[in-house]
């Protein structure tokens, strides 16, 4: 098996799949331009349409590699992006990735952040050469630690106060959760 990049993933409520310059009114009027959304997995903001259409262009071109995965989270019902789910950095030699994801405000509490990811982890681990995902969440963003156990990753430790708010002049911790392929074919009854 090998890594075979962003693919369309469909689940009960949502499509995931490659971001398109059609994207970006919704992106900038649900989350790309929300201070709060982009500090809390380590983006920057994007305020207009230039802006997001230059990085959207980035993002389209790199889907022609076969080791870059992010998909775009759209509500089937109403055909709308509301976020996004991507490995932010990939370890082709040792076989694993980390993963970040981000839900607009007006989204969050609603299980979309846990329905995208935990259909990301079975797309990984069914179709994909990787052996393990692992993510982060700041101490202080307890909702996105919430959403990591609900989708089969288990807390593997804390980097206590490794995180520096350099607006703030404060720290924080930094909270990580892995699952590995064999721990999922096992859950799902697959090995």
């Amino acid at each position: 098996m090998k890594n075979i990049g962003t693919k369309t993933i469909e689940t009960d409520r949502l499509i995931l799949r490659k971001f398109t310059l059609s994207d970006t009114d919704d992106m900038l009027r649900n989350w790309i331009n929300d201070e709060e959304i982009q500090s809390n997995y380590g983006e920057p903001i994007y305020e207009s349409l230039e802006s997001v259409n230059e990085l959207l262009n980035r993002w389209i071109s790199a889907y022609s590699d076969h080791n870059y995965y992010r998909w775009a989270v759209i509500l089937k019902e109403k055909n709308e992006n509301i976020g996004q789910i991507a490995f932010c950095a990939i370890d082709l030699n040792h076989h694993f990735a980390d993963i970040e994801y981000c839900i607009s405000r007006t989204y969050q509490g609603i299980g979309y952040a846990t329905e995208a990811l935990s259909a990301v982890i079975a797309f990984t681990f069914e179709k994909t050469a990787l052996n393990r995902l692992q993510a982060f969440h700041r101490g202080r963003n307890t909702a996105s630690g919430k959403v990591l156990q609900k989708s089969m990753m288990k807390y593997e430790g804390t980097l206590r106060k490794s995180f520096y708010y350099t607006d703030e002049n404060a720290y924080d911790d930094r909270i990580y959760y892995g699952i590995i392929k064999e721990d999922y074919m096992k859950n799902k009854g697959l090995s």
